[in-house]
């Protein structure tokens, strides 16, 4: 080891070539490719939004006398009431004076206007909205097509993150001597592919 490291030290171009050699072995694990985008589909999906929903409306309602009416014709019709009568019928008189004056007083005063208000109602309502939630993309990268939901529209390339599988590890035929029988309950191998038949 210690002979390796003292000839790298002596050898710049060695060193180099080694350092060289270790990135495009990171870079050949993983690679950043791109392919080229054949189509791209919205997703479009329905989704419920609750929205408030207000209206105004214009009510009108009857406005409530202020009693000025009443209180004037009480307060004539007792004045009269009590100079018409005489001893103790002027007690009366001065009580019929005043209920028939405020009886009268009321209706001159008559219905007061119609007040109108704007009266707000609100409501919830749903309302339904199609909203675009991902995209179907189809590229092409080596040939062969390929398809895949991204969130986002790519454009008209998508980059790939391209890693190498090894490959599945190949079983071994068991080996037995020509002519010999394979043994009972045992599977028969299958000769490997451009092999010659045995005869």
């Amino acid at each position: 080891m210690s002979t390796s490291l003292s000839f790298l030290r002596r050898s710049p171009v060695a060193c180099s070539l080694l350092l060289t050699g270790l990135g495009l072995a990171s870079w050949q694990a993983s690679a950043q490719e791109t392919g080229r985008v054949i189509s791209s589909t919205p997703v479009i999906q329905q989704v419920a939004v609750p929205r408030q929903v207000c209206t105004n409306t214009q009510v009108a309602t009857q406005g409530q006398k202020s009693g000025a009416g009443a209180l004037m014709g009480a307060i004539a019709g007792g004045t009269v009431g009590n100079n018409v009568g005489g001893g103790s019928g002027r007690t009366a008189a001065t009580m019929l004076g005043v209920l028939g004056g405020a009886i009268l007083g009321d209706k001159v005063e008559g219905a007061p206007a119609p007040e109108v208000r704007t009266v707000q109602n609100c409501t919830n309502q749903v309302f339904y909205e199609n909203r675009t939630t991902g995209y179907h993309v189809v590229y092409e990268f080596a040939g062969k097509q390929y398809s895949v939901q991204m969130p986002t529209d790519p454009g008209p390339t998508v980059r790939l993150q391209i890693t190498p599988v090894a490959a599945p590890p190949v079983t071994p035929y068991p080996a037995t001597p020509l002519g010999t029988p394979a043994p009972v309950g045992s599977p028969m191998p299958v000769p490997p592919p451009g092999s010659a038949p045995q005869s």
